[in-house]
């Protein structure tokens, strides 16, 4: 059985460190708030990157940013301040420039890495039904594939890097589109004489994945968080520009990305089914919609 580092233990980092343990891994841990790691009680938890993954087959990363990407892999006493053989794979969401620095980084190094973003949330996770979107080689695929396959369905999107990341915006910006798309609908819905219990029902009809949000669409329940406002601000922004230096027109992608930034101000670490509290009075304030009109 393979061992595993996992670097970063927030919410989704430590989900799948539970995971991996509960599936029969050795695992190693760390996280730059060494509470998070040790609270997690599923192998030792590490000091410092570089520590973590020297006797890792297998590192993975699950990281708040590109920032913080960069930090742990080529700052001091990171994952690559030293020749180790693992293979490294890149789960964050902080967007193709970042993998491409950590590819580059890789190959100087000889240093191996898939980028791996995933699509699903805590409980994907838990349940082991991730869609895992694989970019690199198919020797290193094939490696990582038990780690992987354990976390969920993967996905190949190829041998290069940075598509897998594009995927990934793609997909989160359906998320947000959707979300806010159901939270105007119930509000809009509801305004016309509708039944919201039976407005959501016609929704998820048409988006199954909103029913995993119902309590927070229907009861505005919008804890525990399965993903950030916040969370979904930045990947919103980070999509946005790829969008524009590929010349692409997403006028609604701008205005969601808005919606849900007004949203931030007052919501920012509840679940994005907070965007409901945009339509909280039936209909969005002028000023707001005015607002989204004007974001780049």
């Amino acid at each position: 059985m393979k061992t595993v580092a996992v670097l970063g233990t927030g919410r989704m980092g430590g989900a799948i460190a539970r995971r991996l343990a509960a599936s029969g891994f050795d695992l190693t841990v760390w996280d730059r708030t060494p509470a998070k790691a040790e609270a997690l009680k599923v192998g030792r938890a590490a000091p410092t990157p570089a520590d973590a993954i020297q006797d890792a087959d297998i590192v993975i990363s699950s990281l708040t940013n590109e920032v913080a990407v960069r930090e742990v892999y080529l700052g001091p006493h990171g994952a690559f301040a030293t020749p180790a053989p693992s293979l490294f794979i890149e789960m964050s969401t902080a967007g193709p420039e970042s993998i491409d620095e950590l590819s580059r980084e890789a190959r100087g190094r000889r240093l191996r890495l898939l980028e791996a973003p995933v699509l699903g949330s805590v409980p994907a996770v838990e349940s082991g039904t991730l869609a895992v979107l694989v970019g690199g080689s198919h020797q290193d695929l094939e490696e990582a594939r038990p780690v992987l396959e354990s976390l969920g369905e993967i996905h190949y999107v190829g041998d290069g890097f940075g598509s897998a990341a594009r995927l990934k915006l793609v997909a989160n910006t359906m998320l947000g589109i959707t979300s806010a798309a159901a939270a105007e609908l119930l509000a809009a819905g509801t305004a016309a004489g509708l039944d919201r219990e039976q407005v959501f029902w016609a929704l998820v009809r048409l988006a199954p994945a909103l029913k995993a949000r119902e309590a927070g669409f229907m009861r505005r329940q919008h804890e525990p968080t399965m993903f950030a406002v916040h969370d979904l601000v930045k990947d919103l922004g980070l999509a946005l520009d790829v969008y524009e230096r590929a010349g692409a027109a997403v006028p609604l992608t701008n205005e969601v990305r808005a919606l849900f930034a007004e949203t931030e101000s007052e919501s920012g670490d509840l679940d994005i089914s907070a965007i409901v509290n945009a339509y909280s009075s039936g209909d969005r304030r002028p000023e707001a919609a005015e607002s989204s009109r004007k974001a780049p």
